[in-house]
């Protein structure tokens, strides 16, 4: 169920959003402080946050700027609710990386349908990416039967994969991918893992893996020529790494899937 929070002042406008959310089969938090608004999508990680912006204790304009500083939460669509109409308003709301701004007053059924759009964005979005990014991975060797990695889910990543599809055979790490992406490790890290449920280091790792298989297969390479071939600078961490993904070593691999 996709999850919906309501940061807003008027306890009677936000039951009525809430309401409508259970409604439509969304689930929906809400609540009247700006801080504490902040600190629920911090722990809650909704899909949509929608934010009035006189609130008490903290403006809807500070929730947001520090909503799009914490790497967790920089992509969550955000939706302000006010009854400030003035042009300023409305830019400075869109600088601040806001996705849509309703003015009050408002009704609860316009308001719902643009959380339904800012969702729908996001699954056409999801799928787009999708297909652009199976054409990518479609160069990737696999032995018979192997299933390839899921993929990525946003734009953003299509780089982040692009670069380890290309490095992968090298020695990189983390620091290496924020870097050629043009994103802070930390923001990298929290993206990868929200959209994918993977870190970056993971997915190197099952690239690895992959390319390893079918070189374990398709030549008669020593496995220690096989690690260097895959980015492993030391045989021993990839034996390691082999055995903790297949629960055994290359060598049994090899003889049992050649059989």
């Amino acid at each position: 169920m996709k999850k919906v929070l309501v940061i807003e002042e008027q306890a009677q406008m936000r039951d009525l959003v809430l309401q409508g959310l259970s409604d439509q089969g969304f689930t929906g938090i809400g609540t009247g402080s700006g801080r504490i608004g902040l600190q629920w999508a911090q722990e809650h990680l909704p899909d949509v946050i929608t934010c009035g912006v006189l609130m008490p204790e903290l403006d809807g304009y500070s929730v947001l700027t520090s909503l799009r500083q914490d790497p967790a939460t920089a992509v969550i669509p955000f939706i302000f609710v006010t009854a400030k109409q003035t042009r300023n308003d409305f830019r400075r709301a869109m600088e601040l990386g806001a996705n849509d701004y309703l003015t009050k007053p408002c009704e609860v059924e316009e308001l719902l349908r643009a959380i339904a759009v800012q969702l729908e964005k996001q699954t056409v979005l999801q799928q787009w990416h999708t297909s652009q990014s199976r054409r990518t991975f479609e160069t990737i060797p696999l032995p018979t039967g192997a299933t390839p990695p899921s993929l990525p889910t946003t734009p953003p990543l299509s780089e982040v994969f692009r670069f380890i599809e290309a490095n992968y055979h090298r020695a990189i790490a983390l620091r290496d991918v924020a870097q050629a992406v043009d994103y802070s490790p930390a923001y990298l890290t929290n993206l990868m893992s929200r959209q994918t449920g993977k870190t970056v280091q993971r997915w190197i790792i099952e690239r690895r893996m992959t390319a390893a298989r079918s070189l374990l297969l398709e030549t008669d390479e020593l496995v220690e020529q096989i690690a260097a071939q895959v980015g492993y600078q030391h045989s021993v961490h990839f034996f390691r790494q082999f055995r903790q993904f297949h629960n055994t070593t290359p060598q049994a691999w090899r003889s049992a899937h050649r059989r």
